[in-house]
């Protein structure tokens, strides 16, 4: 009798084991999946599909961008570049430098562009927004001096 009872132990000991080490693999996927999404990030291919205007730091309004231009944007791990095609003008409009960003910031920091953008630059090159960022779309937002939310440009992921 105490054999049987050894052997149903054991059976049991083996059974509850291969459940634990299936419940620590899928945790382990599920989590590597999670952590390649993050590490992920800005990088790739985004193009701009939208735009949302905020008062009070609510949409009070928002807006598609396909009938107005066609913007995509393209981060490294060190370098952004943007491009904008008006519809309606073929003049050259784009942007090249440098950006970090964080859990709810990106700083892009110009270094140059093209001759409207360049005009900007010698003005400013540092731009700040508030960042909202998740696998396949991302808003960055303009705030103001008391950090209520202006404007948005909203982008989904291309590549």
């Amino acid at each position: 009798m105490s054999y049987k009872i050894l052997v149903l132990s054991l059976a049991m000991v083996f059974i509850s084991s291969c459940k634990e080490q299936d419940q620590k693999a899928t945790e382990n996927i599920e989590t590597e999946e999670i952590s390649e999404i993050n590490k992920k990030g800005l990088n790739g291919t985004w193009e701009l599909v939208g735009f949302y205007n905020y008062k009070d730091n609510v949409v009070l309004d928002s807006f598609s961008n396909n009938t107005i231009s066609r913007q995509i944007k393209m981060y490294t791990d060190s370098k952004v570049m943007w491009c904008k095609l008006l519809k309606t003008d073929s003049i050259e409009f784009f942007g090249y430098g440098s950006y970090n960003y964080n859990d709810d910031g990106l700083t892009e920091v110009l270094e140059f562009g093209s001759a409207f953008m360049n005009e900007i630059i010698e003005e400013q090159q540092e731009f700040n927004f508030k960042l909202e960022l998740s696998e396949d779309r991302f808003e960055q937002i303009e705030i103001d001096e008391d950090g209520n939310k202006i404007y948005s440009e909203n982008y989904k992921r291309v590549e």
